[in-house]
């Protein structure tokens, strides 16, 4: 908006003189060029009039292009929405339903734990014959900026069971071994078997690497994931840097809002175990050093002590 030109440029009478004729100013409001005076009387300067506001239609487009900024760095920093496209992970997730990702955690280093549920992209042709939507040009924008759940049909979502350094088992039809623990999931569809017998791939003993994870969905039998991808170039494992975030709220249908937390079972007593295997691979070398070089130390320490015994035996017979 442009300045209010100051009425401080306001000439006077041509002679410079005021209206009191001998060259000084008269007493009271100084006169500007409209005649507006203080307080609404007459000599009162235009520009201390206040400002008019702006209209709500020329506000409007401001307002709309924040909303959208605003909307795009929530969606590419902070929360995602994303809608199920299948029932793979029934009956905790239904086909349909909206849930929103967490996309912050990771930027701090966070990774996926064992439990949770997450969305990642596809790594190696997953959806490979599955159908394509596809969404017109609103609708595309609308995602992208976040207002609407993704139109990246390329996106998968699972339950992570191992992650890097686990070793995850199925034989017959369960349950599902982690670390040489069983879980006891509550959350696989009922009247599925948490291990599938079939020889697709069912039945595994897989040790996943690190920087990776191991998804399957709660409906077991109906469920494309980690078991059935072993050929892919990852050997079924998703890489962690595919990985989106986390679903941390089923947001729509609002009948069906609620959390999504990690299950009891994977917090059970030993499940950890590969952890502390990790560290002590990590602390071995100086292990067997500690362990090689102790005999040595304490053999010499000894031999030593026999070598000084035997000088002072000698130096006492010599003084005899």
């Amino acid at each position: 908006m442009e300045n209010v030109p100051s009425a401080d440029g306001a000439s006077t009478s041509g002679d410079g003189t005021g209206p009191g004729g001998d060259g000084t100013p008269a007493e009271g409001p100084y006169s500007g060029g409209d005649g507006a005076g203080a307080d609404g009387d007459p000599g009162k300067s235009a520009a201390s009039a206040p400002k008019k506001p702006r209209s709500f239609w020329k506000e409007l487009p401001i307002l709309v292009i924040i909303a959208l900024v605003l909307a795009l760095l929530i969606k590419t920093f902070l929360v995602q929405a994303f809608s199920i496209p299948s029932d793979s992970m029934q009956n905790t997730l239904q086909q349909g339903d909206r849930v929103l990702v967490d996309k912050l955690t990771p930027w701090f280093g966070s990774e996926p734990e064992r439990g949770e549920v997450v969305v990642f992209h596809d790594p190696d042709d997953w959806l490979a014959g599955e159908p394509t939507a596809q969404p017109n040009a609103i609708q595309t924008f609308l995602s992208w900026i976040g207002l609407m759940p993704s139109a990246e049909e390329r996106d998968l979502i699972k339950r992570v069971i191992g992650v890097g350094g686990d070793t995850v088992s199925c034989k017959g039809s369960g349950p599902l071994m982690v670390n040489g623990h069983a879980l006891n999931e509550p959350y696989v569809y009922p009247g599925n078997t948490p291990c599938s017998v079939d020889d697709q791939g069912g039945q595994f003993t897989v040790h996943v690497p690190k920087g990776s994870i191991w998804v399957m969905g709660d409906h077991r039998q109906n469920s494309r994931d980690s078991r059935y991808n072993q050929s892919d170039k990852h050997h079924g494992m998703v890489p962690v840097k595919d990985v989106v975030g986390r679903a941390i709220v089923k947001a729509w249908p609002i009948n069906r809002w609620g959390t999504l937390p990690i299950p009891d079972t994977f917090d059970q007593s030993g499940i950890n175990t590969q952890s502390s295997a990790a560290a002590s691979l990590s602390v071995a070398p100086e292990g067997v050093v500690v362990a090689a070089v102790l005999p040595v130390a304490v053999w010499r320490r000894r031999r030593g002590d026999r070598v000084e015994q035997k000088v002072d035996q000698r130096v006492a017979a010599g003084r005899r």
